[in-house]
């Protein structure tokens, strides 16, 4: 389903709990980042997607800091409306063929299941991506450019947030992981930069499961 139209109004979103506010955030931040390496990335949505993860990296901290104020409000919706364009254009990358497959068979909510995958597609894919690890890095106020920086800033704004941070919070258990695996293989986009298999993903849906440091993902390629 497609709106005619959207309307982007702060004070609409004061009544937003912050806990939705701060997943809802970072679900739009993983639009930016999938944007990135999606089968349809280009440099204009690389842009947007950069602009949006700055946008939301300083306005989620407002918002949970003071959640009546109207600052971080704006600027989260600023990066919202980037992010959706920016996916609209690139296309779904792994981190929504995962989340896809996680909500749509295991009735995992949205919002949450995305803030908690993300660190960990991030970190599985940036070290084959060098230049959009940097652009995300930079994004979320690194001063390097490595998929390390990049990983290390989007943890550290997890923690700041409070953020959702395993799986089996939501209910998703360890004896679903393989029929998961199964269902994500079957779709995994092949411009993915890192080849992605059976074991690899197994490892990448475990840590997300147990909320185990996303930093066990980033290897060698």
């Amino acid at each position: 389903m497609l709106p005619a139209a959207v309307i982007y109004d702060a004070e609409l979103t004061l009544s937003l709990p912050v806990g939705l506010s701060v997943a809802s955030g970072l679900n739009g931040l993983a639009h930016c980042v999938d944007g990135m390496w999606a089968p349809r990335a280009d440099p204009i949505n690389q842009a947007l997607g950069a602009e949006g993860i700055r946008a939301l990296a300083r306005g989620l901290p407002l918002i949970a800091g003071d959640p009546s104020g109207i600052e971080g409000r704006e600027l989260a919706l600023y990066g919202a409306y980037l992010s959706a364009v920016a996916f609209a254009s690139a296309g779904s990358g792994l981190h929504h063929k995962i989340c896809h497959v996680l909500g749509g068979t295991y009735e995992l909510p949205h919002a949450e299941t995305h803030a908690t995958v993300l660190p960990y597609v991030l970190a599985f894919n940036a070290p084959a991506a060098p230049e959009a690890a940097g652009r995300i890095a930079h994004a979320l106020g690194s001063d390097s450019g490595t998929a390390e920086a990049a990983v290390a800033a989007l943890d550290e704004l997890r923690v700041r947030l409070h953020a959702p941070t395993a799986l089996r919070d939501y209910g998703l258990t360890e004896a679903d992981l393989p029929g998961a695996v199964e269902r994500v293989l079957a779709v995994v986009p092949p411009s993915n930069p890192r080849p992605v298999t059976g074991n690899n993903l197994t490892a990448l849906l475990r840590a997300a499961l147990t909320g185990a440091a996303p930093a066990t993902q980033l290897e060698e390629i």
